[in-house]
């Protein structure tokens, strides 16, 4: 038999103080964990998105300026700005050994106005790559903002429903004693009123472990596209811009 909505607020409305605490404890963790994993899928969404936005056209262009402004376009895209950074660092370097007209002018930044470095000038290649990691890190840790709070919901909302309905047994068992009958039609509303605790923990608890994994595993796809750029633009930092000895 089929238990409607109305019966269900009916058991709702029925139960103890502290179940209905109990109850609304767990509301408020279900609606956040909606909120956060709309949030976050809407997040990951873009960002891998204007990733690949971001990608194709660095490998199409030949001009590092260029990708540096095309990435300032895009700035959703993780992999874009761990380029700005280490485009900001590598013009950093530059702007200490100038080349001939390669002042800024008109009060640009040193990263939109530095010029490439010349082919014999070999940069602070540790700089660089500590500029990837670094923003790589911190890309990291945007993406896993407010990410926990599903796996914490995951791990304590079975547990806080349980103990709404270890309490409502308890009220019914009470209720048994003072009617000194243990018929079903005693047990069976008390129980029932009991058992809606644990359903509530169990609704927001299974919802939030599945969108902490998915989440965890967009995060670790995408922590792996930003160390493969990193890998190949030190790559090419070393190639066409380290001076070439011998």
């Amino acid at each position: 038999m089929n238990i409607s909505d109305a019966e269900v607020l009916r058991l709702i409305a029925n139960s103890g103080l502290v179940v209905r605490f109990v109850l609304a404890v767990l509301l408020f963790f279900s609606m956040a964990c909606w909120a956060i994993i709309v949030t976050k899928a809407v997040q990951f969404k873009r960002a891998q998105k204007e990733n690949a936005a971001f990608v194709d056209y660095f490998w199409r262009t030949a001009d590092l300026s260029k990708a540096f402004a095309r990435a300032k376009q895009l700035p959703r895209s993780s992999v874009g700005r761990a380029f700005r950074a280490a485009y900001a660092e590598l013009a950093r370097i530059t702007q200490a050994h100038p080349q001939e007209g390669g002042e800024a002018e008109n009060g640009d930044s040193p990263a939109e106005a530095a010029p490439m470095p010349p082919m014999g000038f070999a940069p602070g290649r540790d700089n660089i790559e500590r500029a990837l990691r670094r923003s790589s890190e911190n890309e990291v840790i945007h993406l896993s903002s407010w990410i926990p709070f599903l796996a914490t919901t995951g791990n304590t909302a079975p547990f806080i429903g349980l103990f709404g309905t270890v309490w409502g047994i308890m009220d019914a068992f009470q209720e048994i004693g003072l009617r000194g009958s243990a018929s079903l039609a005693v047990v069976a509303p008390g129980i029932s009123e009991a058992l809606v605790a644990t359903a509530a923990g169990l609704a927001a608890a299974i919802p939030a472990v599945i969108a902490y994994n998915h989440f965890m595993t967009r995060i670790r796809f995408l922590e792996s596209q930003m160390s493969s750029f990193s890998f190949e633009f030190i790559n090419i930092v070393e190639r066409e811009i380290l001076p070439r000895q011998g």
